[in-house]
């Protein structure tokens, strides 16, 4: 093995190396997540996101009886309550779309009405967010690029998506202190007033009490 070739292995592997731990260490990309459905009742998860996210979703029903595997419903909600994805009767299904909100995205899953009662389903969600839920391998042969230059690409995008995620987790910093501040100056306000309200009170009531004892010629 020449020298170029081996120095080129040992970047690759810094390079895949530090692509990982970026993810691993700043990025929630993917997530799997086993859900127990109840046979009554709502079982739902949910993720905080910002905008321009795109989000990457399967979910499948496990069941031991392959004969007779239990449908679901799902429904897949946006900050602001809007459908993105709605499905019943079904045991797997996908859904994918673009954050266009920043908050809170919902997915809620309970079992249908023709399973058995007091029987739990088992669901496994694989939910992707972000260069997880990219296809790398079409973007690679949509530019032509591989190896090294992929991995670089790569790195590039989880950059840029941590950078993101800062800027919006300085946004929501901003926000928060901006209502904190708000709040503590109404609170600062209202104690104000509160004082001012019961100095009055008691004025007028010494006034009132003074003005009972003179007539009773107490004082």
């Amino acid at each position: 093995m020449s020298l170029d070739a081996k120095m080129r292995g040992q970047a690759l592997l810094l390079l895949q190396f530090l692509l990982k731990l970026l993810i691993w260490g700043n990025i929630p990309v993917s997530e799997g997540i086993w859900l127990n459905l109840p046979s009554t009742g709502t079982k739902c998860v949910s993720e905080e996101l910002h905008t321009n996210v795109v989000v990457l979703a399967d979910y499948v029903v496990v069941s031991d009886d392959h004969h007779r595997i239990p449908s679901i419903s799902i429904k897949v909600t946006s900050p602001y309550g809007n459908n993105l994805h709605d499905r019943e009767n079904v045991t797997h299904g996908q859904f994918a779309f673009t954050t266009h909100e920043a908050g809170n995205y919902l997915a809620c899953f309970w079992v249908d009405g023709n399973t058995q009662e007091n029987s739990d389903v088992s669901v496994n969600l694989d939910w992707k967010t972000g260069i997880a839920a990219k296809d790398w391998e079409s973007v690679a042969r949509k530019e032509k690029i591989e190896g090294v230059e992929l991995e670089l690409t790569k790195l590039e995008a989880a950059v840029e998506s941590i950078h993101e995620n800062l800027l919006y987790l300085k946004n929501r910093e901003a926000e928060l202190r901006s209502v904190s501040e708000t709040t503590n100056a109404r609170v600062a306000w209202f104690s104000i007033l509160s004082l001012g309200i019961c100095i009055l009170v008691s004025v007028l009531q010494l006034w009132h009490l003074k003005s009972f004892f003179q007539k009773k010629k107490l004082i």
